[in-house]
């Protein structure tokens, strides 16, 4: 196939597997951006809607669900929560769209069908074309079995759909599990990806910092995240939350007392045992609130003596535990949401996800826990946009709870900073790379160099044949970095075939472009295998692959040298387990020794018209014997241009740039003055900057925008220190 053919397929092989559809083939009755989020969806095949409670996620996923029955003419399940099942059935009315809400697989008929999480070990999920996730993000609420069982049982499904309200910003694990059940990548893969097994705090997993804006931008590649229509720059005139009014009683500590003022309980066990030692008073508060009104009033408990307390003290009051039948379970929220019932009262851990109670704008928060989420969802099934009332939430809680209360305040400060931060990254993605996606190129030439904009196959075509002097490079490590999101970038790649197929493009061109009996130099390592990507824990030959590719087409393998890395922080930084001492203590045969970077150099046959020369002066016998060496063992890792020129720009920085006393080393070994060098991988120009301080010309070509502008400032600052070096 050709580059364009390549192209395409992989766009496709990346996740791409829906069908087009024009938007006013989709409901009338959908708004604007709503349309646009189910086309989207609809073209990449698996995909999750994060959007805000009230924003119309079940409409949505109804209009998906009849397009792909229509387009397959295979059936379409959705999951959902409990009692949300009936809700969708009355929103699939209002919308033309016939539901069947199923107990079993034997009330399966053609079309959407719909059933409760609870009820799924009864149907062949297998068997659907098509499956929605209603509130997906109550799978980490399962045990892993069966968060499991849902995610392996849809592995084949052609159509996933996940739809939930925007997830906790730093819940890794939730999108992780959004991730896996898409077939976009493993949790695992995920994590070894983007993140770092924090060990110096609790474990936890954290993003790579050089990696945050890839990874929201990677999201954004399967997820749409929105709070309002106006995030997507669509008009968010319509929706807009009622009031929150936040009703404080702190009641009186009652217990003994060791000092005069009663003081805040720490830690989980505390707050329980306060929680237990208020339950009666805060109860009774409770009912004295809920008693004096004949309002509606929504319920919120954490614990089954608080439920049963409350429901005795409560006029027209129904309590829902979880040990309750499902059928009642259903029954009595369905009621509550019908106003059949007066007061309901349960917990965010039964009833906090999917249901719509805008009837409802009175809540009391019997007690707190820690669980910010808990918090936060209970909240919105209320206060969500449709309601027109303002919402009284109610908090109850002793003297001594008072540090829960300030815990979840400061998480709700923390959501709100990192879930702007998240949807500001993803709506990037969806407003510019989904709706208008762009290939951008460049160009910018002056005497010294010029740095192309754009895929590196495609304008190395405009280098003329038999121009560059030499070729030095650091390339990416298969699919060992993800640098964007585009398909023209290499390390973008499914896998390590799709890299090396992807590359070969480039290898003949890099061949046409070399003058004969001239060098080529790339960087590249090892790389370690991931047993849940590979199968086992072990080592890919990728030196060895590389050279295989440039000698198919053409060039001789004529050198190569080793550049040592301390074992002792590549151990730190990766946590390998072949080099962690304790693993050598418990089995030495899975121990390995640290993995070291090479520079290999490859030559064009022919004659070369340009010998290049040295002197003992320039190149003393003491240096050529350095350079002679198969090992370099002096290279300070950390003398890189990323260092230099863009430590403050996390975005700027290039994941894996090569040393610059490597690439100094290689330019005074195999090129003369005046040189033309090429980098077709040009980052943020660490071999530009080297060239041009030597006195040689240098062509960059760079994919990424934000690598090529720094690029053009490094290679300017270059220039400044080149005519220095001149003048003195």
């Amino acid at each position: 196939m050709n580059y364009n053919e390549f192209l395409e397929n992989k766009l496709i092989n990346l996740g791409s597997s829906g069908f087009d559809i024009e938007e006013d083939q989709l409901n009338p009755i959908l708004f604007p951006f709503q349309k646009a989020i189910v086309k989207w969806a609809l073209h990449k095949g698996k995909s999750a809607i994060f959007a805000e409670c009230g924003l119309g996620k079940t409409p949505m996923q109804l209009e998906w669900a009849i397009k792909v029955h229509k387009e397959t003419g295979g059936n379409v399940l959705i999951l959902a929560p409990l009692a949300v099942s009936m809700q969708t059935y009355n929103e699939g009315k209002k919308f033309g769209i016939n539901v069947t809400v199923c107990k079993s697989s034997d009330d399966i008929k053609d079309g959407i069908n719909i059933t409760n999480y609870e009820r799924i070990h009864k149907f062949e999920l297998e068997d659907f074309a098509g499956i929605v996730l209603d509130e997906s993000s109550i799978l980490k609420s399962f045990t892993g079995k069966i968060r499991n069982q849902i995610i392996e049982s849809c592995a084949n499904i052609p159509y996933k759909l996940a739809c939930t309200a925007t997830p906790a910003p730093n819940d890794f694990m939730e999108l992780g599990n959004h991730c896996e059940f898409l077939n976009v990548m493993s949790r695992n893969e995920m994590l070894s990806m983007y993140f770092i097994n924090d060990t110096q705090n609790c474990k936890t997993w954290r993003l790579k910092k050089h990696a945050e804006d890839d990874y929201w931008r990677f999201v954004g590649s399967w997820a749409v995240m929105l709070n309002n229509p106006s995030d997507l720059q669509f008009d968010g005139g319509d929706f807009v939350l009622p009031k929150l009014e936040m009703i404080k009683h702190i009641l009186e500590d009652k217990s003994e007392k060791e000092t005069l003022f009663s003081m805040p309980a720490t830690g989980f066990q505390e707050v329980r045992k306060a929680l237990k030692e208020s339950m009666i008073e805060r109860c009774q508060k409770t009912a004295d609130i809920v008693n004096n009104s004949s309002e509606q009033f929504l319920i919120w408990c954490n614990y089954n003596d608080e439920s049963k307390l409350l429901s005795q003290l409560i006029n027209d009051s129904v309590e829902v535990k979880g040990s309750d039948d499902p059928d009642y379970k259903e029954e009595n929220l369905i009621g509550f949401s019908e106003n059949k019932v007066r007061v309901l009262v349960t917990k965010p851990s039964i009833a906090g996800h999917g249901l719509n109670w805008q009837s409802c704008h009175n809540m009391i928060f019997c007690g707190l826990s820690y669980s910010y989420e808990s918090y936060y969802q209970a909240i919105r099934r209320c206060w969500r946009f449709g309601q027109k009332q303002t919402v009284n939430c109610h908090l109850i809680l002793s003297e001594k709870e008072i540090a829960v209360l300030e815990a979840i305040k400061r998480k709700e400060t923390e959501h709100k900073k990192m879930n702007d931060n998240i949807i500001n990254n993803v709506k990037i993605y969806f407003t510019h790379n989904i709706i208008n996606k762009k290939y951008m190129t460049d160009i910018i030439k002056d005497d010294e160099y010029t740095m192309m904009l754009g895929d590196s196959v495609e304008r190395i075509k405009e280098i003329p044949d038999n121009s560059i002097d030499y070729s030095v490079f650091s390339p990416p490590f298969s699919d060992l970095y993800t640098y964007s999101n585009s398909e023209r970038d290499m390390g973008n790649s499914l896998n390590d075939d799709q890299f090396y197929e992807h590359f070969r493009f480039l290898a003949d061109d890099l061949l046409r472009v070399t003058k004969n009996g001239r060098l080529l130099s790339f960087h590249c390592m090892l790389l370690p295998t991931l047993k849940f990507k590979a199968g086992y824990i072990g080592l890919k030959d990728f030196r060895g692959d590389m050279i295989r590719i440039f000698q198919d087409a053409g060039f001789i393998y004529v050198s190569e040298v080793v550049i040592w890395k301390d074992p002792v922080l590549a151990m730190q930084r990766t946590k390998a387990k072949g080099l962690l001492y304790k693993q050598l203590r418990k089995d030495a045969t899975d121990s390995r020794q640290g993995l070291p970077d090479y520079v290999i150099t490859m030559k064009k046959p022919g004659e070369n018209l340009s010998p290049v020369t040295h002197t003992y002066e320039s190149f003393p016998l003491e240096v050529w014997q350095k350079y002679a060496s198969p090992i370099w063992t002096d290279i300070n890792q950390s003398e890189t241009l990323q260092r230099l020129s863009a430590r403050e720009e996390k975005d700027e920085k290039h994941i894996c740039p090569l040393q610059l006393e490597v690439i100094r080393r290689c330019l005074y070994l195999w090129t003369n003055p005046g040189d033309v060098v090429l980098s077709p991988f040009a980052g943020i120009g660490s071999e530009g900057y080297e060239s041009i301080k030597l006195g040689r010309k240098f062509v960059g070509i760079e994919l990424k925008k934000s690598y090529f502008d720094q690029a053009v400032r490094n290679l300017e600052v270059a220039k400044t220190l080149q005519k220095q070096q001149t003048l003195f």
